[in-house]
């Protein structure tokens, strides 16, 4: 993880970082935080790339599955003040 802007690149490296490894049941799952949901969406496209570079930089299988997460959203609050039908920050769809 400490070689990750080497390995990625500066750019995606700002906006996206490893958060664990997993090797549970021989899974080795990469997981990685972006701190967008363009970033996200950028990531998800280069994972094979990013998947074959970093095996072959690290070892082959040394990573197998490279889950990405884009930013979590402050939680919903339900309360009394709170507009009937609205649904807040989770609403996209005006």
């Amino acid at each position: 993880m400490g070689r990750w802007p080497q390995i990625v690149g500066e750019e995606l490296a700002k906006h996206c970082v490893p958060e664990r490894f997993d090797e549970a049941d021989d899974a080795r799952v990469l997981t990685v935080v972006c701190d967008s949901t363009v970033w996200a969406t950028q990531l998800r496209l280069l994972a094979p790339r990013l998947l074959a570079r970093l095996n072959e930089d690290l070892g082959h299988g040394t990573v197998r599955l490279i889950k990405v997460l884009g930013p979590s959203g402050p939680p919903q609050r339900y309360g009394r003040l709170r507009a009937p039908g609205s649904k807040g920050p989770g609403d996209t769809y005006g």
